[in-house]
């Protein structure tokens, strides 16, 4: 008897462990190449036209270290976003006026339900949207033909592309 006992109960911990194996896929490190790209199965804003809640940072993050090891700026037109590799240039829109802002990505985030992006507090002065708080917006890759509305430079609430005309 104790033969047929010990068989089954070989055959239960080999398939138990089996299942176990099968269940949990094993992740591997990211490497440092890889650390402002995109995880793997998320597309980048620019595939999926991302419609969402934007935010913005207040001053009391002014001069902090962002994820890519920048200082946070608030007169400077940067953004967080979870995905798109930082230097990214992002053209976000307030579908609810058309304003438009073009940011760089300099941190990962935001972090509050709904939200698909964090902006400067420059970027979300441009937008219009620090008295509303939030707004709804449209975040795609800026193309190279956009005009450069100062991503990354500081901004003091004129509108950058009527400076850059004059």
């Amino acid at each position: 008897m104790r033969g047929p006992r010990r068989g089954r109960l070989l055959a239960v911990s080999l398939g138990a462990a089996l299942a176990l194996a099968c269940a949990h896929a094993p992740t591997s490190p990211t490497s440092p190449a890889e650390e402002g790209a995109p995880s793997a199965g998320q597309p980048a804003p620019a595939e999926r036209g991302e419609v969402g809640l934007a935010s913005f940072y207040g001053r009391r993050f002014h001069g902090r270290r962002t994820a890519s090891g920048e200082r946070y700026d608030v007169r400077a037109l940067t953004c967080a976003h979870p995905t798109a590799p930082f230097g990214t240039r992002l053209r976000v829109t307030d579908l609810e006026t058309g304003r438009t802002v073009v940011v760089r990505v300099t941190d990962r985030g935001p972090y509050g339900p709904g939200r698909i992006i964090d902006l400067s507090l420059a970027a979300a002065r441009q937008l219009g949207i620090v008295r509303r708080g939030l707004a709804r917006v449209r975040v795609e890759v800026a193309d190279d033909d956009d005009e450069d509305e100062g991503a990354g430079t500081h901004s003091d609430g004129e509108d950058a592309a009527a400076r850059t005309r004059s």
